[in-house]
């Protein structure tokens, strides 16, 4: 699991846990499995298709990741204009996510 890039992925991870702690879990009380996995999607979801993010300049993830990245015919992410696209499929190359990988964290 040791890699280039890898304590860098971690940070993102940590970050996104810890927003999800402290808006959601923190807030409910959840009765039973099934209640916290239905509520944590919806959050997820939410977190992904209408919560501006600063670092995205406001805009929302699902936003940035369709406008930023065509995937071609070789199966190959390209970023198009922004440097922030850049940085979204720099990043997901060193981590080594392929094309597929990255549609599937989009939802």
């Amino acid at each position: 699991m040791d890699g280039k890039g890898r304590y860098n992925d971690n940070t993102f991870v940590e970050r996104l846990w810890r927003t999800v702690k402290y808006e959601e879990v923190y807030l409910k009380a959840y009765a039973n499995a099934s209640e916290a996995r239905r509520e944590l999607g919806a959050y997820l979801r939410f977190y992904n298709d209408q919560r501006p993010h600063q670092a995205l300049g406001y805009r929302t993830p699902a936003e940035v990741f369709h406008q930023v990245t065509d995937v071609g015919e070789e199966g190959a992410v390209q970023a198009k204009e922004s440097p922030i696209a850049q940085t979204l499929v720099s990043s997901a190359g060193a981590a080594g996510l392929s094309p597929n990988s990255t549609s599937i964290l989009s939802n």
